[in-house]
């Protein structure tokens, strides 16, 4: 053993050491690791640095890009309350619809995309339901990694184990050769996630990036509201049929506010923000705001009836309005005056629901009360609208509500978004292109076509991941050179001795799995194959069960966040330690391991 192996064994310890006491980020710590390469003139600072400019963190960089570009437009939304319908807000029904779902986008394209696309998904199905993303992320990246084990294209280090048998002048596995044992993987798998290792995720609070936002719930009972939303139906012989919200001045009569309609068109509903010139129409639905004595006055006088405030009603005005808090400014052209005299929604296409001054709310017949300085506003509107505020001259924008999150931006451009998906999903399986190539010309086409904007796409790219996946793969790299990794293969191979096949099988598994913890499964199957044949040749079994045990296992990289770009891109979203993947992934790594060594004999003789 060479002074060059030492010092690459030593660096791995402390590596690996550094993330397990958990003192110092990962990524700072993968950065050392670049330092300490570059100074060791093992390989040269720029390979030391090409991490950074690997078509591997290139691709995943792009993908967080396709990624928001669903979150924004609204696909993410939509997908996640598709899963919330179909599994509830149970989180057992909830992942055993979630995992078999990634599993089967894997099983066709890389785990990575899998996951990058169902990333923004599951989070925003996680805030809508209240659930902890903690418990979600760690079963998807699994899932998406069991599901590299269903097809030939299913992940990379299928392809090379079958590269490796053409070049040996044997029948390369087929695209379904893997499917019986990765169903079985799955299967085992799916049920270990569910019910096993809900027990072993963290609980912990997830941190949220920037300035939590409060949610509805609590604008609602800040502004003492909370019992005065309303849902009235507007029959034909109503006297507000025909007239526009500023005709009908409920405001001034009532004391009652109109801050939405629900129209029912041929073909489906639609929520209409209320500006003045918007019109009522019989068989309208009017969303309104006001005391209930008032809101009873006004459904005997215009012959309304009222409907309550459903649940159901509230989540599809979410969708298309929200709320937002704001102050005056000093100089405001609306202090002293009342939101009739300011023309309050003529000026700024915003309905006032709520005032609040020296902290405590207004009574609900504000509207003749003339407005100070340092008066703050609860506004409701459009979406839109209300992200357009920083720029009014009038008010400072103080607060918008943590649902506001989830609402999309470019929600017209959805159909747009989901085409490109699909194109690049055609063009990965196709191999048309590479998959760098597809996920590239996917994430500009996101920008090009508006479903994400320059600046969205920039804040979209996790920094944590896209660093410690760049930093630590000259690690690979200085193995491989130094002969570390080959001379642990040798040492194992040469200590099996006159054991079994099967045996020979369990060793490779360990081995492969092992290494795949650390660093790239790809380059670990791209070392381990060839030795896999060579013994396997020289113990006179068949090679081909000892070579799918050496694919299957490098696809159980579960046990450290850097084991696969997969585990990588949820660990800042899911606020996880380093210690969580190895408390859920070594028993489903050991799992995995059973079963393939029980089953592989069985379709594939030795």
């Amino acid at each position: 053993m060479n002074a060059e192996i030492i010092f690459v064994l030593t660096l791995l310890a402390a590596t690996v050491g550094l993330f397990l006491i958990d003192r110092i980020r990962m990524d700072m710590v993968a950065l050392l690791v670049v330092a300490v390469l570059a100074l060791s003139g093992l390989i040269s600072p720029g390979e030391a640095v090409s991490g950074f400019g690997n078509p591997l963190v290139v691709m995943i960089a792009a993908l967080f890009v396709v990624g928001e570009g669903l979150f924004r437009t609204g696909v993410a939304a939509a997908a996640g309350q598709w899963l919330l319908r179909v599994g509830g807000s149970d989180e057992t029904r909830l992942l055993a619809v979630l995992i078999p779902l990634t599993a089967l986008l894997s099983a066709f394209m890389s785990s990575t995309g899998a996951v990058a696309l169902l990333l923004p998904v599951v989070l925003s199905m996680a805030r809508r339901s209240g659930m902890n993303p903690a418990r979600l992320l760690i079963p998807l990246a699994y899932a998406s990694l069991v599901g590299g084990m269903l097809t030939l294209i299913g992940t990379p280090p299928n392809l090379v184990v079958a590269s490796q048998m053409s070049e040996s002048g044997m029948t390369p596995f087929g695209f379904f050769d893997f499917t019986p044992i990765g169903l079985v993987v799955l299967l085992v798998a799916g049920l270990y996630l569910i019910f096993v290792a809900r027990h072993l995720l963290p609980t912990r609070i997830v941190e949220k990036r920037g300035a939590a936002h409060p949610p509805l719930a609590e604008f609602a009972q800040r502004y003492d509201i909370a019992d005065q939303l309303h849902l009235l139906a507007v029959p034909a012989g109503s006297g507000l049929a025909g007239k526009t919200a500023a005709e009908a001045a409920l405001r001034t009569r009532y004391e009652v506010t109109l801050f939405g309609i629900r129209r029912a068109g041929r073909l489906l509903s639609t929520l209409v923000p209320v500006l003045a010139e918007s019109r009522i129409e019989a068989g309208d639905r009017l969303l309104v705001y006001g005391s209930p004595e008032a809101v009873e006055q006004l459904c005997l006088t215009q012959r309304l009836s009222s409907l309550g405030f459903p649940e159901a009603e509230m989540e599809r005005a979410r969708k298309e309005f929200g709320v937002a808090e704001v102050a005056l400014r000093r100089r405001s052209s609306l202090i002293g005056k009342t939101l009739k005299e300011g023309r309050f929604r003529e000026r700024f296409q915003l309905s006032v629901i709520g005032v609040r001054r020296t902290g405590q709310p207004l009574a609900t017949q504000f509207g003749a009360t003339c407005l100070e300085e340092n008066d703050t506003l609860l506004l409701a509107g459009g979406w839109n609208r209300l992200r357009e505020l920083q720029q009014e001259r009038d008010f400072v924008l103080l607060d918008t509500p943590e649902e506001m999150e989830d609402v999309p931006s470019h929600g017209q451009r959805a159909p747009l978004a989901l085409a490109i998906m699909f194109g690049m999903l055609v063009l990965m399986v196709s191999g048309l292109t590479s998959n760098l190539t597809a996920v590239l010309l996917a994430a500009l086409a996101m920008i090009g076509s508006g479903c994400v904007t320059l600046p969205e796409a920039y804040r979209s790219l996790n920094a944590t991941s896209l660093v410690l996946i760049a930093g630590l793969l000259p690690l690979a790299l200085a193995m491989e050179r130094s002969g570390a990794l080959a001379l642990i293969v040798d040492q194992l191979v040469a200590g099996l001795g006159d054991a079994g096949p099967r045996a020979l099988c369990v060793s490779l598994f360990l081995l492969t799995s092992v290494f795949s913890q650390f660093i790239s499964n790809t380059a670990t199957t791209v070392l381990v194959a060839p030795i896999a044949i060579a013994t396997a040749q020289q113990m006179g079994v068949n090679p081909e069960p000892v070579l799918m045990t050496v694919a299957l296992a490098a696809s159980t990289a579960f046990a450290t966040p850097i084991a696969s770009p997969v585990n990588t891109l949820v660990l800042a979203p899911g606020n996880y330690r380093f210690l969580d993947f190895a408390k859920v992934g070594v028993p489903l790594q050991l799992l995995a391991m059973g079963m393939v060594i029980w089953l592989t004999p069985l379709l594939f003789p030795f």
